[in-house]
């Protein structure tokens, strides 16, 4: 992923700036209502912010009724809404690619910050002329604040203004990425080399006036609508306009040009990686019986799982990796197969269609013979000439008698059952994903049964399964995915997102979880790799690619503690507070 870490601070349990790195596997633990989930809803209301530009945000459209964000008042920490809650994203340079695929190499990591804050736009007429209330007070919930640093260096700083706009307040012009972006700038608006020194003592006197407007989270930087002062005219005008206005007008079009790219470029990257996301919440969708009869448009058709269903009923490969799961000895050990039933088998409506397909032939022929003169029939295919000559030679005056002769010289071309053989297998296949269900066959007895026939635990791990094996490239948001698994299972699911992550899907995981057996699993795996002794198809794992992230209260707040893994899998520190030491207290 391009993007590497994102960070939060005054966001529901989180005051102070807490970061949180993206590897392949990112694990996050915790006590209940430490703020683990919090990590996942800050990503949420970043998904809903580029995709709708909502900032006070009641609920999340990739969660459904798993995540209530309440608002703005609401997800702010401790619910003070003269702070801002922070959002910041971390970039990798060498990934970039759009606007800034060219972006200095030298650079090793870029830093986008975003404040969100209340913004009191205008007081109501109160009756008497008593103060406004909180009830009467207008707000508006917007980007205050912008900041781009490059390794550790700010690079620029932009806050709001009245208006809805962000003006630039510094620029760090002599930043050696910053001018090499507009060294090309420059030379674009044929501003040699020689005048970079007098060029640069211009932007000061121009970063004042340059302004942006938040799109969502990211803000563009706006053109001046009309022609500034130093601007190249036509007629007496040019000759007016002095060399160095015209050279500060190039230089101001080129600061533009170069902001505009790095902006542009910076919100670009990240609304991609943050629009990967896909969310699967910690209580999953329990379908109806019939599952080709489900509400297809239920909010949480995605996020609760529902949707992984659909997946398996039409994808057969997917369909052949669950059923693999399902029935391994080591694994799930069922009985049962996921199968396609047909609900309309062909051969129920091919059994249909000749009786349907005689009175279709006759009212076709009784059509056909309303005004039709034979000899306008010349230029038909070779069948309808013959059938023409021979209307021709029929009697006009008589239809009761014609329509026959039609019907049985039609059939007489054509092979009915054949026909209604051929017609019925394209009306089933085209209408295959609507004629068909989705069921379980006992391998044991061959008697189909439904999923709510099998315990709950199929239907709980389903979605989890089909996100690991139908999706590539993406940011797949988990909460407690081991719900209603035996423990045995919970630490093969560490095999299936390993898999998933890191041989060849390319999927990126943040998986919030009680789990000790599901990081016990990829532990194993990554002492496995260290000796060679890696079981066959299994992909290796080094330290880089998975992350433990332990949530806890400190106070009046949460923190996210960093629980790096050496190369043998092991923890490089102890869990905080003797977290996944219960076992041993109750045995001793």
């Amino acid at each position: 992923m391009t993007l590497t870490a994102f960070s939060i601070a005054n966001f529901k349990a989180f005051a102070d700036t807490q970061r949180v790195p993206l590897r392949p596997i990112t694990l996050i633990y915790g006590a209940n209502s430490a703020g683990k989930s919090s990590v996942i809803h800050a990503l949420a209301l970043a998904h809903h912010a580029i995709s709708t530009g909502e900032l006070d945000i009641q609920r999340p459209h990739i969660s459904g009724e798993s995540i209530d964000l309440g608002g703005f008042r609401q997800y702010v920490h401790q619910r003070k809404r003269d702070r801002q809650v922070e959002l910041g994203f971390e970039l990798d340079p060498s990934r970039l690619s759009g606007h800034l695929e060219e972006f200095p190499r030298s650079a090793r990591e870029i830093a986008v910050g975003l404040a969100i804050g209340e913004e009191t736009t205008s007081d109501q007429q109160t009756p008497f002329g008593y103060p406004p209330t909180e009830s009467n007070r207008e707000s508006e919930i917007r980007v205050e604040r912008f900041t781009v640093e490059v390794d550790g260096e700010l690079l620029l700083f932009m806050s709001a203004r009245a208006g809805g706009l962000l003006s630039l307040d510094w620029l760090d012009h002599n930043h050696r990425v910053f001018r090499e972006l507009l060294k090309s700038a420059l030379a674009a608006y044929d501003i040699q080399e020689r005048q970079f020194t007098a060029s640069i003592k211009m932007i000061d006197e121009l970063v004042p006036g340059i302004t942006a407007r938040s799109y969502g989270l990211f803000p563009r930087v706006e053109e001046e609508s009309e022609d500034s002062e130093g601007e190249e005219g036509d007629g007496e005008n040019s000759v007016s306009v002095s060399p160095r206005a015209r050279r500060k007008d190039r230089v101001r079009r080129a600061l533009l040009w170069a902001l505009s790219k790095l902006m542009e470029g910076l919100g670009t990257a990240i609304e991609g990686e943050i629009w990967r996301l896909r969310y699967l919440g910690p209580l999953r969708s329990y379908p109806p019986r019939h599952l080709t009869f489900s509400q297809h448009h239920d909010p949480n058709w995605f996020a609760g799982g529902g949707y992984a269903w659909d997946v398996v009923r039409t994808n057969e490969y997917v369909r052949e990796r669950v059923n693999a799961w399902l029935g391994d000895a080591n694994r799930l050990k069922t009985p049962y197969e996921l199968i396609v039933r047909d609900l309309l088998p062909t051969s129920a409506v091919s059994r249909e269609l000749p009786a349907k397909l005689h009175k279709t032939l006759h009212d076709l022929a009784a059509s056909l013979l309303e005004g039709m003169d034979a000899d306008k029939m010349i230029d038909l295919s070779l069948l309808a000439r013959q059938v023409a000559e021979q209307i021709a030679e029929l009697d006009p005056n008589d239809p009761d008698d014609l329509i026959p002769e039609i019907e049985e010289l039609v059939s007489a071309a054509s092979d009915d059952e054949a026909l209604a053989e051929r017609w019925a297998e394209e009306m089933v296949e085209e209408r295959a994903e609507n004629l068909q269900d989705l069921v379980l066959i006992d391998k044991r007895t061959g008697t189909p049964v439904s999923h709510r026939d099998v315990g709950i635990g199929v239907s709980q791990v389903l979605p989890v399964l089909v996100s690991a094996y139908a999706l590539e490239n993406e940011l797949l948001a988990i909460e407690q995915p081991e719900i209603h698994l035996h423990p045995a299972l919970q630490a093969e699911l560490g095999d299936v997102f390993l898999e998933s992550a890191l041989g060849g899907a390319g999927n990126t995981f943040l998986i919030e979880t009680h789990s000790e057996h599901l990081l016990l699993r990829i532990m194993r795996r990554m002492r496995e790799t260290s000796t060679g002794e890696l079981p066959d198809g299994v992909p290796e794992v080094h330290p880089e690619d998975v992350m433990v992230l332990f949530v806890e209260p400190d106070g009046p707040q949460s923190i996210v503690r960093e629980m790096p893994l050496n190369e043998r899998g092991e923890l490089v520190k102890a869990w905080p507070g003797g977290f996944f030491e219960e076992g041993l207290r109750e045995i001793f």
